[in-house]
């Protein structure tokens, strides 16, 4: 971003599950110095548990979650500090509570093919979202749409390109 502004956003770094929202959310984040906010942490035990079990969580599982991650981010619009977010916000109705948090929110949508994702997938050992849910995660998805704030990025790129990708796109919405 522009270090000449003084201009501090909240970025929402969303996609399916394995679709790289940790790593460029992180990357984001240590590019423009904010703090990054990895969304899974605040699930509930209940979800995780049911994603771990196989269970698609429906919207009533994902409420309480999106509040949590929605208060976070208006914590940090209130004294304009920069904050990424990497959190699925898989739905429209999901990126609308993300946004009354801060209505100027950035979302950064990275999309891929059902494939390469499944192969991400399987190649992190330790998560708990299985692969068995990845079309759930399809089916639920919502891309951004015209009146959003935010752009897709293709993740066949390779991470640092489309991290610069990224701070392009940021820099451009920001003046």
């Amino acid at each position: 971003m522009d270090s000449s502004k003084n201009t501090s956003v909240r970025i929402v770094v969303m996609g399916v599950s394995g679709c790289g929202k940790s790593e460029i959310g992180t990357r984001l984040a240590e590019a423009l110095q904010y703090t990054h906010l990895e969304g899974d942490s605040l699930h509930p035990t209940g979800n995780i548990q049911k994603m771990q079990a196989g269970q698609p969580l429906t919207d009533e599982d994902r409420a309480d979650w999106l509040l949590s991650i929605r208060d976070r981010i208006k914590d940090a619009r209130l004294p304009q500090q920069g904050l990424v977010v990497s959190c699925s916000a898989l739905k429209r109705s999901y990126r609308d509570i993300l946004r009354t948090g801060d209505e100027d929110v950035f979302f950064v949508h990275l999309t891929g093919s059902k494939e390469l994702i499944a192969a991400r997938m399987r190649a992190r050992p330790g998560h708990f979202m299985p692969v068995s849910l990845l079309e759930s995660q399809f089916n639920d998805l919502e891309p951004l749409q015209a009146d959003e704030r935010g752009m897709q990025f293709d993740i066949r790129e390779e991470p640092g390109d489309l991290t610069a990708q990224c701070l392009r796109a940021l820099n451009m919405a920001s003046r």
